[in-house]
C-alpha cells in the first residue's frame, strides 16, 4: 500500500446520496506483464498513468464490472455474489483477448478496497451502498490493431444512493430506433463501447422526459432486449409468471438471474427466459428494469411509436415487483437468509 493510513473525514448526507463520483481513500491496482498478473496493491492515487498508445484509448480494449457492498444491521459488511461478477468479467476479457482476472484475485481485490474504505459505506437503513467498479484495460506502447502488450486491473469504489431518482417509484421509458449491440457482437460482454453508443439515445429519451430507452432486438425491432443499461423483466397479468428476454446480445445481469431464482424459489412463480414482443405488452401486469446500479426499477409505462402502454401504474409499485425488491434487498443487507454462496463477508 502506498501513502499513509490516515482516513478522510467523511461528511456526506447519507440520505440524499445520488449516483455520482466521490473520491474515496484507496483503490486496488495490478499490472499484467510478461504473461502473468503481478501482485496488486492498494494506492491513494486515483489517476492512471498509461501510454498514449494504449489499446484501451484507441481500440476499446477494456471491460468493467459493477457490484456493491452493504452495511448490515449488526455492523458487518456484505458483498453480493462477487464470484458472479468475476465470472462475467472473465467472459468479457475472453471476448476482447485480454487476460482473465482469476476469481480469487478479483474477490480479494474487492475485499481489500471495501475494508480500506469502510468508513465510506452508507449506514444501514439509508438505502445507500458502496459501489465497486472493477475494470481491465489494455495499456502499453502500441499502435497496431492487436491485443495490448500490458494490462491493468483496478477496483475503485464510491458511496451511492438510488440510480434512478426517488428510489422504488415507477419510471417511464421509450423504445429506440438505435441498436444497443449487433447480433454476434459484444452485447453479452460488459465493454465500454456498448455504453458510449447508448449516450445519444439516452439523451434523446431524457429530452422527452423518459427515464431511458428500451432497446429492441437489432434484427427485427420487434422484441425487447434491454432497458438502457439494465435488464427487463415483466409479470404476467395473472401474477403467476416472471418473464425476461433471452438473446445472445443481452448482458447477463447478475441481478436478473438473482430475481429469476427468487421469483421461482421464494415467490412460487413460473419463470421464463424467452421472447418478449413489444406489441404484446398487454400480456403483462407489471414490468421493471433491474441491474446492480438500478437494483429494481418499476416501469410505469412504455412509449412505442404512437402507443403508450401503462403496466400496473405510473405512480404505484406493483405488489410482485415490490416483493421481489424487498426479498433481494433484504438478502443484500443481511435481513433475509441468502441462498448458499450469495454473500461474501468482508
Amino acid at each position: 500500500m502506498t501513502g499513509t493510513h490516515d482516513r478522510t473525514v467523511v461528511d456526506i448526507d447519507w440520505n440524499n446520496l445520488g449516483f455520482s463520483y466521490i473520491r474515496t481513500d484507496f483503490r486496488y491496482l495490478a499490472h499484467w506483464r510478461g504473461g502473468a498478473w503481478e501482485t496488486g496493491e492498494l494506492t491513494r492515487d486515483n489517476v492512471l498513468h498509461i501510454s498514449e498508445g494504449s489499446t484501451a484509448l484507441h481500440y476499446g480494449q477494456q471491460c468493467f464490472e459493477g457490484l456493491k457492498a452493504y452495511r448490515c444491521q449488526d455492523g458487518s459488511i456484505n458483498l453480493f455474489r462477487p464470484d458472479q461478477n468475476a465470472a462475467r468479467m472473465q467472459a468479457s476479457c475472453g471476448r476482447l483477448l485480454m487476460p482473465a482476472v482469476p476469481t480469487e484475485m478479483f474477490i480479494e481485490a474487492c475485499r481489500q478496497v471495501v475494508k480500506a474504505n469502510e468508513h465510506f459505506i452508507p449506514p444501514y437503513g439509508t438505502g445507500g451502498s458502496l459501489y465497486l467498479r472493477p475494470f481491465v484495460i489494455g495499456v502499453g506502447d502500441n499502435i497496431g490493431v492487436k491485443s495490448a502488450p500490458e494490462f491493468i486491473f483496478s477496483v475503485f469504489c464510491i458511496p451511492v444512493g438510488p440510480y434512478f431518482k426517488g428510489g422504488l417509484v415507477p419510471t417511464n421509458f421509450i423504445t429506440s430506433q438505435y441498436d444497443r449491440a449487433a447480433p454476434h457482437g459484444t452485447g453479452a460482454a460488459k465493454v465500454g463501447g456498448n455504453y458510449a453508443a447508448s449516450l445519444l439515445p439516452g439523451q434523446e429519451a431524457h429530452e422527452k422526459n423518459f427515464g431511458d430507452v428500451i432497446y429492441l432486438d437489432p434484427a427485427t425491432h420487434t422484441k425487447i432486449e434491454e432497458v438502457g443499461s439494465a435488464n427487463f423483466f415483466a409479470i404476467t397479468k395473472d401474477g403467476k409468471k416472471f418473464v425476461t428476454p433471452q438473446s445472445p446480445s443481452i448482458l447477463p445481469s447478475i441481478t436478473k438471474y438473482s430475481l429469476l431464482h427468487l421469483a421461482e424459489k421464494r415467490l412460487g412463480l413460473q419463470v421464463e427466459e424467452g421472447e418478449v414482443y413489444i406489441d404484446r405488452l398487454d400480456e403483462f401486469g407489471e414490468a421493471g428494469a433491474c441491474g446492480t446500479a438500478a437494483v429494481v426499477t418499476p416501469i410505469g409505462g412504455i412509449q412505442h411509436g404512437d402507443q403508450f402502454h401503462v403496466f400496473f401504474s405510473e405512480t404505484e409499485v406493483g405488489p410482485i415487483t415490490r416483493r421481489l425488491y424487498t426479498e433481494l434487498v433484504g438478502i443484500q443487507t443481511g435481513d433475509r437468509e441468502a441462498p448458499q454462496g450469495w454473500i461474501v463477508k468482508v
